[in-house]
């Protein structure tokens, strides 16, 4: 898989673009908006949450038209400008989903809508003991991605020359995983692609409640 650098690097060079074309995606995409505002209604009220991989921000929009108090988190400095112009109200933070800068115990919940995809498994691994470490016991978190045993490694994206890497999973792996992170309470949504409006995969939506004890 690719390096944390050249995935920066990917996003940064595209972020105009990736804005211009995601920045709405939500108002297209009817269960991910009822998904997420289930999420609210079951995270601490008050609560930090954090939206990892928030991109230009339209997730941790949405969230907040929802009630939340949350903050975005991205690798891409050049998102979190697009981020921050958009939604100069919200707080946007850089960092890392393998070294986030949270707190032990401090967040109410995690979000993290397809950004766990360039991921290898160990660095999966350890994004999701990362998540456990900096949610609260009891803490919700809520994973998106595509499901499939396929990696696909694209050249061009958005009109530019930029290589990058996408991991599909399967939903009992991920389950599993979760699990062995410290999770329990998992519960899998799933639906098929909107047809017209995003990449022809079938989607998997994950909850998941941290362990008191862990």
């Amino acid at each position: 898989m690719q390096s944390r650098e050249q995935i920066r690097a990917a996003y940064d060079a595209v972020a105009g673009e990736y804005a211009a074309r995601f920045a709405d995606e939500l108002a297209d995409k009817p269960l991910d908006r009822e998904l997420l505002d289930r999420f609210v209604r079951v995270t601490v009220p008050g609560g930090t949450i954090y939206d990892l991989g928030c991109g230009p921000g339209q997730t941790t929009a949405f969230l907040a038209s929802c009630g939340a108090n949350v903050r975005g988190l991205d690798l891409s400095p050049a998102l979190l400008v697009e981020a921050r112009r958009r939604h100069p109200s919200l707080e946007f933070v850089e960092g890392d989903m393998l070294a986030l800068p949270v707190e032990d115990g401090h967040a109410a919940g995690i979000v993290a809508f397809y950004s766990l995809v360039h991921f290898s498994d160990a660095e999966r691994h350890g994004a999701f003991r990362e998540m456990a470490r900096a949610l609260h016991g009891g803490g919700i978190l809520l994973v998106a991605f595509h499901i499939g045993d396929d990696a696909v490694r694209i050249d061009e994206f958005l009109g530019k020359p930029v290589v990058l890497e996408f991991t599909f999973l399967q939903p009992a792996r991920v389950v599993a995983e979760l699990e062995r992170a410290g999770f329990r309470d998992v519960d899998v949504v799933e639906r098929d692609h909107y047809p017209d409006v995003e990449y022809p995969s079938r989607r998997a939506y994950v909850f998941a409640r941290k362990r008191s004890s862990y």
